[in-house]
């Protein structure tokens, strides 16, 4: 007999996180990418909230923390990584294989390395490494908004598409700090307003221009980590050593 807890909650919301990412499978095989790129925001949203869920009935556990690697890998792995070889890389036979699969291969490694390293929901600050969902809106949202449409030219658009698979890719795997998206709640707003102020702003800018803004608000998160990280590297630690 199936004993019921308080987990079930969290855990139908991973479940559905995951059946999100199957649709957004069927409808990228069907050439439908902007339905395919809602559901994975779908799946996003499921993802967020499961993890709240959690910590809120108290019923975080190493079960549910597996789960929910499982389902991102197929949501923000599986996804953009079948996106880019339907969109772009099928042309260069086995070779594209090889580089539309690595944000696929890279998310699963992150994914690996940030279960060892915990034991169950966490609310942290930072991830070491860009974080799968992240990773998949960067790539996704180059695609659908910039990739698809004429805002490039063609040669540029050749040259972005694999600095934008090669970069995703390396970052997931890197020890390179990002912001962890804010939470919902008076505490973190209190505590990082500047951060939540960012996230928020970029929300609205997101759909205020339709989704143009998502794509150049995560170069800027990228680039803005990137610089933060080697600073605090560099010169900070440096100095408090001297």
């Amino acid at each position: 007999m199936i004993r019921l807890t308080r987990s079930i909650v969290p855990n139908s919301l991973t479940i559905a996180n995951l059946f999100s990412g199957f649709v957004a499978i069927i409808y990228v095989a069907k050439d439908e990418y902007m339905l395919g790129a809602l559901f994975v925001l779908l799946a996003a949203i499921f993802d967020m909230v499961d993890g709240i869920t959690a910590r809120l009935v108290q019923s975080a556990s190493e079960f549910g923390v597996q789960l929910d690697s499982l389902s991102d890998a197929v949501s923000f792995g599986v996804v953009p990584s079948f996106m880019l070889y339907k969109i772009y890389f099928y042309q260069f036979g086995d070779f594209g294989l090889v580089i539309s699969a690595l944000p696929l291969i890279c998310g699963v490694l992150r994914l690996a390395r940030f279960n060892v390293q915990t034991t169950a929901f966490q609310d942290k600050k930072f991830f070491n490494g860009l974080a799968i969902p992240a990773s998949a809106f960067f790539i996704i949202s180059y695609i659908i908004f910039y990739h698809r449409s004429d805002f490039f030219d063609s040669n540029t658009k050749q040259y972005l598409i694999f600095f934008v698979t090669i970069l995703s890719s390396i970052l997931m795997v890197s020890t390179i700090k990002f912001y962890n998206a804010p939470r919902p709640n008076i505490r973190y707003l209190k505590q990082y307003p500047i951060i939540s102020s960012i996230f928020f702003l970029a929300i609205i800018l997101s759909i205020a221009t339709k989704g143009l803004f998502i794509f150049p608000f995560f170069i800027f998160y990228i680039v803005g980590s990137i610089i933060r990280h080697y600073y605090l590297k560099l010169f900070v630690k440096k100095n408090g050593k001297g």
